[in-house]
């Protein structure tokens, strides 16, 4: 593995400035562990796709397919999207 895996997680770095200069951005310890957990998640399933799909299409459709399962996940975490138990509401 590179530490190109660990790039997704300067993504935390915008949700960080919002909870730190606006009281309307209201992420937890525990939120932050969770995205960092789930960015480190994709990051290395990205890396493990990049290296073992030859085929350019099956590459973008395999990490695009991740992007988005990794999306609905976040979403459902967050507002409760589908109602299901883990909801962040």
């Amino acid at each position: 593995m590179t530490k190109r895996i660990f790039y997704p997680l300067a993504l935390l770095v915008l949700p960080l400035f919002g909870t730190l200069l606006s009281d309307d951005v209201n992420w937890s310890y525990a939120d932050f562990f969770l995205m960092g957990a789930g960015l480190l998640a994709v990051g290395i399933g990205i890396d493990l796709i990049w290296r073992r799909t030859e085929n350019p299409k099956k590459r973008l459709l395999l990490i695009g397919g991740l992007i988005g399962l990794f999306l609905l996940v976040w979403v459902e975490l967050a507002v409760g999207l589908f109602g299901s138990p883990i909801a962040g509401h």
